[in-house]
């Protein structure tokens, strides 16, 4: 699959102001850049840094008045997309060293608060069919609302309220894994079918000794999808953050799939 990534940002600072960007689609793991371009206005200051666990980098800025971010890219997918079903779990004392940290619970998912439900509820499964089970569960008990989630919004909160976006969707899918004793994080992502057009967030869980996309939404599918970068939940995968006020003018997100 070939994607073309095309994304427009318009911020005003209203002082000189550190900013921490990450929307680059990541080379490697399964997508290949094939060819990228990212303008940005004036800027005092520009640094990449490797982001979490090296999967794409972050940009640091310092910039002031209008910030305007012009990123497009074209990405060649040919990652593997088996049935997650069918996937084998791993123990945890054989986990490597790299997912571990991925079993703890996190500022927006609070995986010790589901044990007892995720027990009960999914108790009979184990490996990729549970992690099959719990996604088809969120299908069929959350909906999909724009706007109703905000960014304090954590996974506990969107399990009671049973409503949310594609990050809240993510969250409780990590929550519930990680509650299972499988690794799971948030993966900051591009697909082509996600409406309205955005950012896209899924889970990514640790099976068979290797990690793989899923999407609660049902919008993208792992082997449609470019992944930015990955983290403990949406707190580490924050496309920009800023460090001092900042007041939104304009941002657009296009997304164009071409099967080859």
């Amino acid at each position: 699959m070939i994607l073309d990534i095309n994304v427009h940002l318009h911020y005003r600072l209203a002082q000189p102001t550190d900013l921490l960007m990450q929307l680059e689609a990541a080379d490697g793991r399964g997508q290949r850049l094939v060819s990228a371009n990212i303008n940005l206005s004036e800027t005092e200051y520009f640094s990449r840094v490797a982001a979490e666990d090296s999967v794409g980098e972050r940009i640091w800025l310092r910039c002031k008045g209008d910030f305007l971010c012009d990123y497009s890219a074209r990405i060649d997918v040919r990652r593997p997309a088996p049935e997650i079903g069918s996937l084998d779990g791993v123990a945890p004392h054989l986990l490597p060293a790299e997912a571990v940290r991925y079993l703890m619970p996190s500022r927006y998912c609070p995986s010790d608060e589901l044990q007892s439900f995720v027990a009960a509820e999914f108790g009979q499964l184990s490996g990729g069919a549970r992690i099959a089970a719990m996604r088809d569960w969120i299908g069929d008990k959350f909906q999909y609302v724009p706007g109703s989630s905000s960014g304090q919004t954590t996974a506990l909160d969107t399990f009671v309220q049973r409503q949310g976006i594609c990050r809240d969707f993510a969250h409780v899918l990590i929550c519930l894994a990680r509650a299972s004793a499988i690794p799971a994080r948030f993966a900051s992502v591009y697909a082509p079918d996600v409406t309205p057009a955005d950012f896209h967030a899924m889970a990514e869980v640790f099976l068979d000794n290797a990690w793989h996309l899923v999407d609660a939404t049902a919008m993208a599918r792992a082997d449609a999808t470019a992944v930015i970068g990955v983290g403990l939940d949406a707190a580490e995968v924050a496309f920009l953050s800023s460090y001092g006020p900042m007041q939104l003018i304009s941002q657009s997100v296009e997304v164009c799939g071409e099967q080859v």
